[in-house]
């Protein structure tokens, strides 16, 4: 992978940044975590070079001087809401993240249900967690909220919510998405603070959009694309424009928010510092790109990867179609075309020319490998075996799984399912392959190929089964696929 951002400038310059804002706020400072604070894919394909755990690799070097607060809103509860790059609902989410966390030796404070109205969904979740011994809080929509300030900072709007018992210099605020309730949580906490004598500080910890390259550049594009259900859009921000005179690049939602939040802030402090929605955010990532083409390129491929996600969801009756006319739109504007994507045009012709389903990898030198339904194999599975061959110069006709692991592996699978869906995926057959390294020397050189596969571009002729979509996940593999279910049967289609 050719790299185009220094990961460890970023940290660095990131982690003064924060502490300075804790100082500017006399050791007291909630700081609300945009994007994604776990496993962020999504910056690690648009900026190579940027690592998915970057943001807690940051907060471990600020671990003693650190607690996290997690929102969730109950509206996302009750909806199933899912993050689509890994695949799960926004509860187990929650979940993931406080374990990952702990792992890590961060401290966890507490889980805020926002938007709570005692929803039984919501509530099963609250009791789920409390009997895990992890507390929980849960906060009503804010009263007055957003045109009465006088009741929105008051015991009747945030002074409502259960004020949150935090003893770090640094209370990150976090959640699975957008939307969550991070702002209003930070907000209620200082009321509550400023209460009690503490002058507490706000401030946001944001990697997109970049504010310091232009409104149209592929990266801050990518950016709308990734939030085209939530119909975020980049715009100048006319606040910091207008005080010092200079363009920034900030989104809708923050500008549109900006007055009411600086007017709140006043209402609470006494004061706002912040003279425009960009002076809020802590973002130095802008700064830490090395080369700008290769993020760029990057930006754009990650913006056909989500017009592909976009079609697919849709056909899963996931979303509207709103979605992707809109990601549609923005390529237009930007001159993406999907056949900028080199490995859709191989995928389709092997299907065109087989007429099975088919998968394309582009490989880290340019080549790019086919693999097709067989009547053993997924195509995902023939892909990736045919990948790892070419890696490690194994002739093509040469057979790495044996009758003797294959019979078994395929009678089982025959037995447990129906309607012919006994074909081996990735994970049988990268399971049955270890199996044979002890005593085949060829194998284990195939295997040891695996590794190369992280961040090679895949392409699916159909929409693959979600064993094989995840395995594509854990191997780091950027895969797109088209809207299309490869059987017409309904019950199996999923």
């Amino acid at each position: 992978m050719v790299k185009g951002f220094d990961k460890e400038k970023y940290i660095k310059m990131q982690t003064e940044k924060i502490l300075e804002r804790i100082n500017q706020y006399n050791n007291k400072l909630y700081m609300e975590f945009g994007g994604k604070l776990l496993d962020d894919s999504n910056a690690e394909r648009v900026l190579p070079g940027y690592n998915a755990r970057c943001k807690v690799e940051l907060l471990q070097k600020l671990k003693d001087k650190v607690e996290i607060i997690l929102c969730i809103s109950s509206k996302d509860i009750i909806k199933n809401r899912i993050r689509a790059d890994i695949g799960i609902t926004y509860d187990m989410e929650v979940l993931r993240l406080i374990d990952n966390l702990k792992s890590l030796d961060l401290d966890i404070n507490s889980v805020v249900v926002t938007q709570y109205d005692g929803q039984p969904q919501a509530e099963l979740f609250k009791n789920k967690l409390e009997r895990r011994n992890i507390r929980v809080y849960t906060h009503t929509a804010t009263k007055g909220y957003p045109t009465d300030v006088n009741i929105i900072v008051s015991d009747e709007g945030y002074g409502a919510n259960t004020y949150i018992e935090t003893t770090k210099p640094l209370v990150v605020v976090t959640a699975p998405g957008a939307g969550g309730g991070k702002l209003a949580t930070c907000l209620s906490q200082l009321y509550h603070e400023y209460k009690r004598g503490i002058k507490a500080g706000y401030a946001k910890f944001e990697t997109f959009p970049i504010w310091n390259l232009p409104l149209k550049h592929p990266v801050n594009v990518s950016y709308e694309v990734v939030t085209a259900d939530l119909k975020d859009v980049n715009m100048i921000d006319s606040f910091y424009l207008e005080e010092y005179g200079k363009i920034a690049i900030n989104y809708n939602r923050d500008l549109e928010v900006f007055p009411i939040l600086k007017n709140i802030l006043e209402k609470i402090m006494g004061v706002c510092d912040y003279k425009s929605p960009t002076d809020m955010g802590i973002n130095m990532t802008g700064y830490c790109i090395t080369d700008d083409e290769v993020v760029s390129n990057a930006a754009r491929q990650e913006i056909i990867r989500r017009y592909y996600k976009a079609l697919c969801m849709y056909k899963q009756g996931l979303i509207e179609e709103d979605v992707s006319m809109r990601i549609k739109v923005l390529m237009n504007e930007a001159k993406i075309d999907v056949s900028q994507r080199d490995v859709v045009a191989p995928a389709l012709k092997v299907t065109e020319e087989k007429k099975l389903p088919a998968v394309a990898i582009k490989l880290d030198d340019g080549r790019v490998v086919t693999g097709r339904n067989t009547d053993i194999l997924t195509a995902p599975a023939s892909a990736v075996i045919n990948a790892i061959k070419v890696l490690a110069n194994i002739s093509d006709d040469i057979k790495l799984l044996s009758p003797a692991i294959l019979e078994p592996m395929m009678k089982l699978k025959g037995d447990l399912f129906e309607n012919g869906r006994c074909l081996l995926n990735i994970y049988d057959v990268l399971l049955g392959l270890s199996t044979c390294v002890v005593t085949n020397s060829t194998i284990e050189h195939a295997l040891a190929q695996v590794d190369k596969l992280e961040y090679c571009e895949a392409h699916a002729s159909f929409m693959i089964q979600p064993t094989d979509e995840s395995m594509f996940r854990s191997l780091k593999i950027n895969l797109t696929q088209e809207p299309e279910y490869y059987s017409k049967n309904l019950y199996y289609s999923e």
